[in-house]
């Protein structure tokens, strides 16, 4: 059982998403969540349960989401995005692709990872 009372079983059974926040200095954050409204609100609030990365930004925006699937896809597709250059990373947000789309840039093939 998680501290929050959710089971893993639970969590694996959910779909997880994969998004991109931007903060006052135009850097980008990635991260994968199963419940993005909770993970924003934990970012912006002080609950200590926010990144490293985001507990010091004054402002957060949220740039770009995508539900992938599974738990595991979610980490390979958020571990390729985090080693993008910034350039690759904005071309993303702004292409704004689905999950095909952004499995693609990845070069991670749906079928080929799941």
């Amino acid at each position: 059982m998680k501290s929050d009372g959710r089971s893993e079983l639970t969590l694996d059974m959910q779909p997880w998403s994969l998004y991109l926040l931007r903060n006052e200095r135009n850097a980008l954050y990635t991260g994968i969540t199963t419940d993005l409204s909770r993970r924003i609100s934990e970012h912006r609030g002080h609950s200590g349960r926010g990144g490293k990365f985001t507990r010091s930004c004054k402002s957060l925006e949220l740039v770009y989401d995508c539900e992938v699937g599974s738990r595991s896809l979610a980490l390979k597709a958020e571990l390729r995005v985090k080693k993008l250059p910034k350039s690759r990373k904005e071309l993303l947000v702004a292409r704004h692709p689905d999950r095909r789309g952004l499995l693609e840039m990845l070069g991670m093939a749906a079928g080929d990872v799941e």
